[in-house]
């Protein structure tokens, strides 16, 4: 048995927010949480033969962190990260499963490529996971329909030319798609003729070297406006499950309604660099902000953090996308777009809580349990008993500390968020009730992680 006690609880309500408890405990046998309760753990409790007692001593403890929108690069793409080097970063940052997008080597676009990928995280991986399977202009009939949502994540959908090889444009394809697919569809929403038409008025008018802050420039406001809302129309049209990914306007918010994300067949997530960051920052960051779609203006951020606060967004997610820095060199056109942050990304989204930008329930909620109620994914995202043991103890009071590019545990080796000052820190990380990283350390642990199942809504 394992026994935490003397801690501040966040998160003990899987359908929403809930306050904190000021001084609690949860006790875990094997891999589940069966007890959760206020004040102090009973005395006969504590002597359990044989537990571990950890005391909390005034510090967080939260329900792991689901990331529903990484990209681990395994297959293909392994010099930049793989299963086991982005799960090892992502426990060290409090996340204990994931979902892993297409955009792989082969492209995970075929049933036989998820099991594939299934299989290698079955071997390698310390968090739990999850797969999306690509759509493609072709695979829709001999693939998606095939596919056990049970055991998918969903579809990811890409409707901008982020990843060569699954950009979908076909009007009639896409309708097939949202009308057929049982499950949840997440979309990459930037319009490409838009962004197409940008990149030639720019380089005609100052040529090929463009700097790094015409990124949003190229893919602008109406490149994901005119996405966005077609995705939205559709999904209304055909009933779809229609999750759009890393909204990064203001203009977007409008095509959401605020509410509970069980309430919603149409959702929205955002990330921290869109929460943290503006286009203010590309002379200072440069190419290390540079992402699809591109970070854009102040008002952007503030009504972004406004629309989250207010349920109007649903999730936060990472993008986690490593390159390594030669790949970030470059122009607007020719530097990779993309981040490593999914170590990052509770820290970052902690300290925003301190500097009053929002709730501690409001991240717990966004990062924990609303991604497990979008996905249906049963027993996680709370600290309910009952419930996996995916547990987070976060030192809420720590001695402000700048994070660096030499803290870094994936393969990449670097942040956009190096240099910031935070006050809080992830001190131990628990899957499935197995301790995977502690004391800045990850205790590599393949046989702790579990695939993730999903129960799709009607």
């Amino acid at each position: 048995m394992l026994i935490i006690h003397n801690a501040r609880i966040a998160g003990t309500n899987p359908k929403g927010p809930a306050p904190v408890i000021e001084k609690g405990y949860v006790a875990v046998e094997g891999d589940t949480i069966v007890k959760v309760g206020e004040d102090a753990a009973p005395a006969e409790l504590l002597a359990t033969p044989g537990a571990t007692v950890v005391d909390a001593t005034g510090r967080l403890l939260m329900p792991g962190v689901i990331d529903t929108h990484v990209h681990f690069r395994d297959p293909g793409l392994t010099h930049k990260g793989d299963m086991a080097t982005e799960s090892a970063a992502a426990v060290a940052g409090g996340v204990t499963s994931f979902l892993d997008m297409p955009n792989t080597k082969p492209l995970t676009v075929t049933v036989k490529a998820w099991e594939e990928k299934m299989a290698r995280a079955a071997e390698v991986s310390t968090a739990n996971y999850g797969f999306f399977i690509g759509a493609t202009d072709s695979n829709l009939d001999s693939e998606l329909l095939r596919a056990d949502y049970t055991r998918v994540a969903g579809v990811k959908l890409f409707l901008g030319s982020s990843t060569g090889g699954m950009l979908v444009e076909g009007g009639d394809m896409i309708r097939r798609i949202m009308s057929e697919v049982p499950a949840i569809i997440a979309v990459h929403a930037e319009d490409e003729a838009t962004i197409r038409r940008n990149r030639e008025a720019l380089v005609a008018r100052y040529g090929e070297e463009l700097p790094i802050d015409c990124h949003p420039v190229i893919r602008d406001h109406d490149a994901c406006m005119e996405a966005t809302s077609r995705a939205v129309a559709l999904a209304r049209e055909t009933g779809a499950r229609l999750h759009v990914c890393h909204l990064s306007t203001s203009d977007e918010l409008r095509l959401f309604s605020a509410g509970p994300v069980e309430n919603k067949r149409i959702t929205a997530e955002t990330c921290p660099q869109y929460l943290i960051f503006s286009d203010e920052q590309y002379q200072m960051l440069g190419s290390r902000i540079k992402c699809n779609p591109a970070i854009k203006r102040p008002t952007d951020r503030d009504d972004l953090r406004f629309a989250l606060s207010h349920d109007v967004i649903d999730t936060i997610a990472t993008d986690h996308a490593p390159h390594i820095l030669a790949e970030k060199q470059g122009t607007a056109l020719t530097a990779a777009s993309g981040m490593p942050s999914v170590q990052w990304a509770l820290p970052v989204m902690m300290q925003t809580v301190a500097e009053g930008w929002f709730s501690l329930p409001t991240i717990v909620l966004k990062m924990c349990t609303a991604p497990a109620l979008l996905y249906g994914i049963e027993g996680r995202g709370a600290l309910v008993e009952g419930y996996k043991a995916d547990m987070v103890l976060f030192d809420t009071d720590a001695e402000p500390w700048r994070i660096t590019d030499e803290a870094c545990i994936g393969r990449a080796g670097w942040t956009p968020y190096a240099g910031l000052e935070i006050n809080g820190r992830v001190d131990a990380t628990w899957v499935n009730g197995r301790m995977v990283y502690s004391g800045g350390v990850v205790h590599p642990a393949p046989s702790a992680a579990q695939p993730l199942r999903f129960a799709p809504r009607s």
